[in-house]
């Protein structure tokens, strides 16, 4: 899927954050700039986060509860030597929705199920690719991108 805007990127996490549930992970992989934080904002709005998202570059973990579940937002690119540290099960296998900015870094460490999600910049925009590790990603993923596709 190829996505114009920063503004078609947050449309695509409101989309993909009206679907998620319960338990969800979303892992964002891409360079710096290719619109993780964009599309964690868009899943924010998706679950009805009324509070302002803000890059959890720092703080490794920011958690939102105004929304329909839980939002979980982490970026893993600061502490990627001390993953086995952040005692993530509680996250991945509780009642939120979990997105790791930087998820491949995680390794081993990834729960069982999950969202994959690919953003390569490109000079105009941005390609957007999905892979679904778990049964309940691949219906999200169809619906996300006959929705793009009729836009």
């Amino acid at each position: 899927m190829y996505l114009n805007s920063e503004v078609e990127t947050a449309l695509l996490g409101q989309r993909l954050g009206e679907q998620l549930f319960a338990g969800s992970t979303v892992i964002l992989t891409g360079d710096l700039g290719a619109g993780k934080t964009s599309l964690s904002k868009g899943i924010a709005k998706g679950l009805g986060v009324n509070e302002m998202v803000k890059s959890p570059t720092y703080t490794i973990v920011r958690e939102y509860h105004s929304g329909r579940l839980p939002f979980y937002h982490m970026d893993i690119y600061r502490t990627a030597n001390q993953v086995q540290d952040l005692e993530l099960d509680d996250y991945f296998y509780g009642d939120g929705v979990t997105v790791v900015e930087w998820g491949e870094l995680l390794g081993n460490y990834l729960p069982e199920s999950f969202l994959k999600i690919t953003l390569l910049q490109s000079s105009a925009g941005r390609n957007v690719n999905f892979e679904a590790h778990g049964l309940r990603y691949q219906p999200i993923i169809d619906d996300v991108e006959e929705y793009f596709l009729n836009e």
